[in-house]
C-alpha cells in the first residue's frame, strides 16, 4: 500500500475530478428538467416536451455501460490513471460543446440530434470515470478504512450536483428573456474552467500500488469483461441489484421533484433549486460518515438499513412535497438523501471488493453502470408517464420506487460481506 501523505493526494484528486465530471453531468439534468423543453422541443405540449427532454437525459445513462465496458478493459489492461485523465477530457469537452449549441430554432430537428449524440459522449466519459475514480481510493486505501476513503469519492458526486444546480439557480435568476436567449449556456460553458483545474491534479497522482503489483505479477486475462462474466456473474448481478434503489431514488429526489414540483404544483424554481442544494450540502457529510460506518459494522448492514428506510419513505416524501410549504419540502429532499447516502457511502468499497484486482475495473464498473439506465436513466421518464396516467396523483411513483427498494433489499441480502477482504 502507498503511504498516508500518498493517499490523500489521490482521495483529494479522485474528489475533485469526481466533482467536475458529475457537475457536468447533472448540469444537463437540471437543464432537462427546466429549460431543454423549450429550446429543443418547442414544437411539444409542455408535458411532452420534458419528456422528451427527460429521453436525451435517458440517453447518458444508456451510454454509460459502453464507457464502463471500454474504460474498465483498458483500465484492468493499462492502468487505472490514463483512464480517469481520459474520462475528464470527454466530460469537459462535451459539456462546453453543449453550451455552444445552437437552439430548435436557428437549425431545426438538428439541434436535438446534436444534443442527444453530446450526451452520449457524456454519458461515454463517466461512465468510466466511475471505476476508475473509486479503484484509485480503495486500492490506495489501508484495509480498515477503505470505506471512508472510497465514500469521499462518492461524496464528489453531491458537490457536483450542488456546483450544477448553484450555478443554474443564479443564471435562472435573470430576466427570462435572456436567460432563455444565452443565460443557460453559462453554466455549460464554466466547464472549461472547471476541466483544466481536474486535468492539472489528475495528472499529478501516481498509479494505484495494488494494480501496479499485480500487474507485475501475472498478465491478467485477455478480455477481463469476459473474464467477469465467466467468473462473478453473480457479483455482477448483486452489483446491479443494488444500485436499483440508490439510482432511481436519487434522480427522483435531485431532478423529477424538480419538473414535478414547478408544473404540476406550481412551485418557485428556486424553493426547489435550494431544496436540493441543502440536500446536497448535507450528503457532502453524510456520505463519508456513513462510508466509515460500513468499515465498522460491514458494507451489508448500512447498505440494507438505506434501502429499507426509503422504502418507509416513498409515500412520505411525496406528502411533503405536496404540501407546498417550503420547510417541508426541503425537509423531504434532506431526509430523503440521508437515506441515500447510507447506499451510497459504502457503495464504492463494496462493489470495489467483489471483484479480483486483474478485472476489478470491468467488474465493478460493469455492475454499476448496467443499473443506471435501468434504474436512473429511466426514474425521470417514469416518473413522468406514472404521474402523467394518474392525473398528476404521485401514488404510483411512490409504489415504483418501493419496487426498486425491493429489488435493492434483494440483492444485498443475498451478496457476502466483504469489507473485510484482501483486495490482492
Amino acid at each position: 500500500m502507498s503511504d498516508p501523505n500518498s493517499t490523500r493526494r489521490v482521495v483529494i484528486a479522485s474528489f475533485i475530478g469526481t466533482t467536475i465530471e458529475w457537475y457536468d453531468f447533472f448540469l444537463y439534468g437540471t437543464a432537462s428538467a427546466l429549460v431543454f423543453n423549450k429550446l429543443f422541443f418547442p414544437n411539444f405540449d409542455p408535458l411532452a416536451g420534458t419528456m422528451a427532454a427527460f429521453a436525451t437525459y435517458a440517453v447518458g445513462f444508456f451510454a454509460r455501460p459502453v464507457g464502463g465496458i471500454v474504460f474498465g478493459h483498458f483500465g484492468d489492461k493499462i492502468g487505472r490513471k490514463s483512464m480517469l485523465v481520459t474520462t475528464l477530457m470527454l466530460m469537459g469537452v462535451a459539456t462546453v460543446l453543449i453550451g455552444l449549441l445552437p437552439t430548435y430554432s436557428q437549425i431545426g430537428v438538428w439541434a436535438p440530434i446534436l444534443l442527444v449524440l453530446l450526451r452520449f459522449v457524456q454519458g461515454f466519459g463517466v461512465g468510466g470515470e466511475w471505476g476508475g475514480a473509486v479503484l484509485m481510493a480503495v486500492e490506495h486505501g489501508a484495509q480498515g478504512r477503505r470505506g471512508f476513503y472510497a465514500s469521499w469519492v462518492q461524496a464528489g458526486v453531491p458537490v457536483g450536483l450542488l456546483l450544477a444546480n448553484a450555478v443554474f439557480m443564479l443564471a435562472s435568476s435573470m430576466d427570462e428573456e435572456a436567460f432563455l436567449s444565452w443565460g443557460w449556456r453559462v453554466p455549460f460553458l464554466l466547464g472549461v474552467l472547471l476541466l483544466g483545474v481536474g486535468m492539472f491534479i489528475r495528472l499529478k497522482i501516481i498509479e494505484s500500488p495494488v494494480f501496479t503489483q499485480a500487474k507485475a505479477e501475472d498478465a491478467g486475462p485477455k478480455v477481463p469483461i469476459l473474464a467477469v462474466l465467466r467468473d462473478h456473474p453473480r457479483n455482477v448481478l448483486v452489483a446491479m441489484g443494488a444500485r436499483f434503489a440508490e439510482n432511481a431514488f436519487f434522480y427522483i429526489f435531485t431532478v423529477l421533484v424538480l419538473s414535478y414540483g414547478s408544473q404540476q404544483l406550481g412551485m418557485p424554481k428556486a424553493t426547489l433549486l435550494n431544496a436540493v442544494l441543502i440536500g446536497s450540502a448535507v450528503q457532502l457529510i453524510a456520505i463519508p460518515w456513513f462510508g466509515a460506518l460500513s468499515d465498522r459494522l460491514g458494507r451489508r448492514p448500512v447498505y440494507l438499513g438505506g434501502a429499507f428506510f426509503l422504502m418507509l419513505f416513498a409515500f412520505p416524501f411525496f406528502w411533503m412535497i405536496e404540501s407546498r410549504q417550503t420547510v417541508l419540502v426541503i425537509l423531504a429532499v434532506v431526509i430523503g438523501l440521508i437515506g441515500h447516502a447510507a447506499m451510497y457511502g459504502p457503495q464504492a468499497a463494496f462493489f470495489s471488493e467483489l471483484f479480483g484486482t486483474r478485472v476489478r475495473y470491468s467488474g465493478a464498473s460493469l455492475g454499476y453502470q448496467l443499473a443506471s439506465p435501468l434504474a436512473g436513466g429511466l426514474a425521470p421518464l417514469i416518473a413522468t408517464a406514472l404521474l402523467d396516467q394518474s392525473g398528476g396523483r404521485p401514488w404510483s411513483v411512490a409504489v415504483y420506487l418501493i419496487g426498486m427498494a425491493v429489488i435493492t433489499l434483494v440483492s444485498v441480502w443475498l451478496a457476502e460481506e466483504t469489507s473485510r477482504k484482501s483486495l490482492q
